[in-house]
């Protein structure tokens, strides 16, 4: 499959370029895509939730009354779980969240994943830019005219580039990232792949060489 490189004006360059077969024109495999999404949601947690069991809250160390002769229910402490400000049973606790995937099965979840891109016409090449200045201003106009203002956008680039990623920053529906660094996850959640050049020839050539 070929696609035309835009200039970030939106005119055609002339120029086309391939986007390979073993990357963008694959059999996607829904259940490498469903392990790799699971372990990017999974990883992103914290693990930090936690509540106090009756040997964690504080008080309660007087028995509130005598066991016997009173006729209320025996009780050795006003912070057991039954009462009003005890503690909590079966609360959650603190743990990792991690889940691991293996590289084959990441591989092939992003072809998979930008298999479903390219058959959506998910996928649009720029030339390679860059900012003079970090202005938000500019990133709109630059989408605008390549015609995706209002979409949700993924801009691959073949490096880091703080100037764009800072420009980009204030738009909730803009996201920057290396190319080679971008996540099944975060393919599959934006509605356009935005690839300057370098960056598609980057992502395909690491892919690639991952297949031989």
């Amino acid at each position: 499959m070929q696609l035309e490189v835009l200039k970030i004006d939106g005119s055609k360059s002339g120029e086309k370029v391939e986007l390979s077969a073993a990357v963008f024109g694959i059999e996607p495999n829904d259940q490498a895509i469903y392990q790799a999404v699971t372990a990017y949601l999974a990883n992103a947690r914290q693990g930090t939730h936690k509540t106090k069991t009756r040997g964690e809250v504080r008080g309660g160390g007087k028995k509130p009354w005598k066991q016997k002769h009173t006729g209320r229910a025996r009780s050795g402490s006003t912070r057991n779980p039954v009462w009003v400000g005890g503690g909590t049973i079966f609360g959650p606790r603190p743990h990792d969240y991690v889940k691991k995937v293996n590289d084959k099965v990441k591989d092939l979840a992003k072809k998979s994943a930008l298999s479903y891109k390219a058959k959506d016409s998910g996928v649009v090449v720029v030339e390679d830019f860059t900012l003079e200045e970090s202005k938000t201003k500019r990133v709109v106009e630059i989408l605008s005219s390549l015609g995706l203002k209002g979409k949700k956008v993924l801009v691959l680039l073949p490096k880091g580039d703080r100037k764009v990623a800072l420009a980009a920053r204030n738009m909730p529906r803009v996201f920057v990232k290396d190319a080679v660094g971008a996540s099944v996850y975060e393919i599959l959640d934006n509605d356009v792949v935005l690839f300057q050049k370098s960056a598609l020839t980057a992502l395909q050539d690491k892919l690639v060489g991952e297949t031989k």
